[in-house]
């Protein structure tokens, strides 16, 4: 299984992702780290992924060799974490094959989600998990 951890901004949330997908996950899972710049990623190569990409070109290119794409809600809205998630970003992400597993956070303040429980990030990233353990 091929797993792709998108972040952008300082790669946080995707640091932690990945933490917890080389806790409960085996070692034969290849995880791509794609950071929307170079802070992103290497935050988030920090916690072993086995690969890892920044910028638009090549998280529109490596979006398509992944079975999941794990990451905030904001990676598939355009111009979200302050304009670093591109047009391009999102439409391919949005678009790809993979199935998408999106934490339901976003920094825009101009989008509110109703119907969502809110919980604390760690939990949040938590449900992915045990999302994408469903799917192995």
């Amino acid at each position: 299984m091929n797993i792709a951890v998108v972040d952008g901004m300082g790669g946080g949330i995707g640091s932690q992702i990945i933490s917890l997908l080389r806790q409960d996950l085996p070692s034969d899972v290849t995880i791509y780290a794609l950071g929307t710049n170079s802070a992103a990623t290497s935050s988030m190569m920090k916690e072993k992924a086995n690969k890892g990409a920044t910028g638009e070109n090549a998280i529109t290119f490596a979006v398509n060799k992944a079975d999941v794409i794990v990451g905030s809600l904001g990676i598939v809205i355009p111009n979200s974490m302050l304009g670093e998630i591109t047009p391009g970003i999102a439409k391919a992400i949005a678009s790809c094959n993979a199935k998408k597993i999106l934490i339901p956070i976003i920094d825009n303040e101009d989008i509110t989600l109703l119907g969502i429980e809110k919980k604390p990030l760690f939990l949040a990233i938590k449900d992915a998990i045990e999302k994408i353990k469903e799917l192995k």
